[in-house]
Parts: structure tokens; C-alpha cells; sequence
């Protein structure tokens, strides 16, 4: 690939992604999405462990991956677009995420931009930024602040003219490195109290500014850095409702937390396909004499046995929360949409845990070994542990608990 695709940084800042080359391919349907998910995941491994020791930014193989029309699948059919089901963007994800973490997680800000788009956005913006995402174009965000004790939002929008500026810093900012559009929160006045809007802001758009400053001890090559917008100009078209979205019974929140389960789910398959070669292939000297082979070991079989179990049962939850979320899509309501919070947060609980254990049973039972540098085994561990931190979990029982015993709804936003 070019060195086209490697834009390098300046003082931390990235210049802008390239405009696609080519039009991507268009996926027909979720068979198809599944079976070039399993191909890339395949091209996507070799190196895996490499860009996330030398921390190389995967600026190939996302055009690759974008080159190969997944990042489209979830336009609408009546947009020229696949129109996957939920549980196929979650397999597709998961089975992207077990290659490579990072690479599973940089899009699932872009099919949320697309989810609330579909929500709130009017007919001409869905016709617009929907053929942006099938020309090839990425979307990646920048919706968290830090460092306010209130957790307001202080990224203005103010009125211009016809259109918009945008004021503000964000951070946390995954795809937005590698993006063609940042979508970003933003809040602006509105008789009386403030509203919250997503400006969908060109990567190009003067006053913006791009910082590779993500430096997590996993997900290291997400790109999740900080950005920042200096009296920006965007179209009124390009301004999309998002509190709205969450005044009334939509999907945005489910489908957000089902991408985020896929991921750990992945990750948690790739270590377990990483611990299995691993103990048929290193020998290590074990307390009990009378075992000569890992693969003759009880306790490993049943350390084994035990993670196969909790990724399945991840797995599984996984594809039901898929089933259900797609129902909500379909007929949402206070009940339909609260179903599919509540069957996505037990998701997020077991795909925590689970892809937690595959990691650590990794090193237990590959022992000091598996904690070499040069295998990269660890990256498993590290990518779970960061990646399962991005909203807790005990919140997740919480909200399932609370739903089962006191038949309560749990709130509509982002992170449920």
C-alpha cells in the first residue's frame, strides 16, 4: 500500500485521511457482510501484534477495510445500502475485533453517527451522508469532554449566517484520526435552555485540528485522541437533533452498547484462538510429574473448558441482544426499546468478564512465556482491559436487576 495512507503526525497533529480512491464495494446482504468480515479478519491478524507493539497506525488496512464495503452495511435498503440486521453488525464487528481490537472498534462510532442520522435526520440528510458512507467516506466522533465537574457539554454551536461555527475541545475521540467527517456533540440555545445537536464537521473544514495524543496501555492503535474546533464552519444540513432522539423510545443507546459487547466478545475469541496453539506447541514444566503435556493437563482442560463456556454463553446473549434490538428498530416504544437495553446490558456484563478471563487464562496457563514481547500475546489482556472500561459495568447489572424485580425502564441515553 502507498505511503499515500500514512499521513505522518506534525507536533502530535494529523493531517487529514485522503479522499477515498475508489468507490468501495457494495455489500448485498448480511451473508455476504459475514463472509468478508471472516476474510479480512484473516488479512488483518498477520500483523496484528505488531502495530500494537510499535503502536503503527493502521492507516492500510483501513482502507482496505472501508474498500470493502463493511462500513456501509447498516444503510437502509431504500438507500442503496444492505441493511444488515443488528446481530450481523455485531458478528461482523467481533469477528474483526478478534484479528485486531483496535481495528473492531475505530468503526462503531461510525455506525453510530449512521444510527442516530437514521433517527433524527431529516430525508435529504440521510440521502446525503448515507451515499458519503457507501462512496467510502468514514465517520468518526467527537462527543466526550473532560475536565468539567458539571459533565456539561461546553462545545458551542452558534449561528452564521446560513449556518453554523462550532467552538470547543474534545477528547476520547475515536476514528476521528482516520475520519473524512467528525461528527461532534455540540450545544446551542434554544428558546431558553440549551440543545444538543450532532454537527457532522468535514475533516478538512478549516479551524479543525486532529491530535494523536491516545496513549492507552491497550487499544493502542484506535487513535482515540483529542480534537479540537476553532470557530468552524458547518452547513445547517450538516446539524443533525440528538437530545430529541432520546425524548422518546429510539434504538441509539442499544445499538451503541451491542457494538461495544461485539468488541469484547472478539477480543475475548481471539485470545482463546490464541491459548490453543499456544499450549499444543510450548511445552512448560508442571507441578503434577505424571503430566507430560499441557494438552494431558485436568486443571488446563477445565481452565480451558471454562472460557469456551463463558464465550459461548457472551456469544449467545450477544445475538439475542441483536434479535431484540432489531425488534425495537422495528416497532419501538417504551417497552420494545427498554427490552433491548436491558438484553444488551447483560450482554455488555458477560462480554466483560468473559473476554477478561480468555486474556488472563492466556497467560496462566501459558505461564512466562506468553508474556514475551515478541509474541504479543499480551495485547489480549490489554485491549479487554481498556476497552471494558469505556462505561462501567456494574451499571449494566444494575439496570438488569432493576428491570426484572421493580419493572423499571432503564434511562435512554448512550450508555445503556
Amino acid at each position: 500500500m502507498s505511503l499515500l495512507f500514512t499521513p505522518p503526525p506534525v507536533d502530535g497533529r494529523v493531517p487529514p485521511a485522503p479522499a477515498p480512491q475508489q468507490a468501495p464495494h457494495v455489500v448485498r446482504d448480511d451473508a455476504e457482510a459475514i463472509e468478508i468480515a471472516h476474510r479480512l479478519a484473516a488479512v488483518f491478524a498477520e500483523d496484528a501484534a505488531v502495530r500494537e507493539r510499535e503502536r503503527r497506525l493502521p492507516w492500510a488496512e483501513l482502507e482496505t477495510f472501508s474498500a470493502s464495503g463493511l462500513w456501509g452495511i447498516t444503510v437502509p435498503r431504500e438507500y442503496g445500502g444492505a441493511g444488515v440486521s443488528n446481530t450481523t453488525l455485531a458478528e461482523v464487528i467481533a469477528i474483526i475485533s478478534a484479528a485486531d481490537g483496535s481495528l473492531g472498534q475505530i468503526p462503531q462510532n461510525h455506525f453510530y453517527a449512521l444510527e442516530v442520522l437514521r433517527v433524527g435526520g431529516t430525508a435529504s440528510q440521510k440521502a446525503f451522508f448515507y451515499a458519503r458512507a457507501l462512496a467510502g467516506e468514514r465517520f468518526g466522533n467527537a462527543l466526550a469532554e473532560i475536565g468539567h465537574k458539571d459533565f456539561r457539554r461546553r462545545t458551542r454551536l452558534t449561528q452564521d449566517g446560513d449556518g453554523f461555527r462550532i467552538d470547543g475541545k474534545k477528547f476520547y475521540c475515536t476514528g476521528a484520526l482516520y475520519a473524512h467527517w467528525i461528527p461532534t456533540l455540540v450545544v446551542a440555545e434554544d428558546a431558553g435552555r440549551e440543545v444538543t445537536w450532532l454537527a457532522f464537521v468535514p475533516r478538512t473544514a478549516a479551524g479543525v485540528t486532529v491530535t494523536d495524543d491516545w496513549d492507552g496501555f491497550g487499544q493502542r492503535v484506535t487513535g482515540s485522541g483529542s480534537v479540537s474546533f476553532d470557530n468552524v464552519r458547518v452547513e445547517a444540513d450538516w446539524v443533525v437533533p440528538f437530545l430529541a432522539s432520546f425524548e422518546r423510545p429510539t434504538t441509539i443507546g442499544p445499538v451503541a452498547q451491542l457494538m461495544h459487547a461485539a468488541i469484547d466478545l472478539g477480543i475475548g475469541r481471539g485470545a482463546l484462538a490464541a491459548t490453543l496453539p499456544f499450549l499444543r506447541d510450548h511445552a512448560r514444566p508442571w507441578i503434577d510429574a505424571r503430566v507430560e503435556r499441557a494438552t494431558d493437563d485436568p486443571l488446563t482442560l477445565h481452565h480451558l473448558g471454562e472460557v469456551h463456556v463463558r464465550l459461548r454463553a457472551a456469544e449467545a446473549l450477544v445475538r439475542h441482544a441483536g434479535r431484540i434490538t432489531d425488534a425495537a428498530q422495528q416497532a419501538p416504544d417504551e417497552r420494545t426499546v427498554a427490552e433491548a437495553s436491558v438484553a444488551v446490558a447483560a450482554a455488555r456484563a458477560l462480554t466483560t468478564t468473559a473476554s477478561l478471563l480468555a486474556g488472563t487464562r492466556l497467560f496462566e496457563l501459558g505461564g512466562t512465556s506468553a508474556t514475551l514481547d515478541n509474541r504479543g500475546l499480551d495485547r489480549f489482556w490489554r485491549n479487554a482491559r481498556t476497552h471494558t472500561l469505556h462505561d462501567p459495568v456494574r451499571w449494566k447489572y444494575h439496570a438488569v436487576g432493576n428491570f426484572h424485580l421493580n419493572h423499571t425502564l432503564p434511562p435512554r441515553h448512550g450508555a445503556i
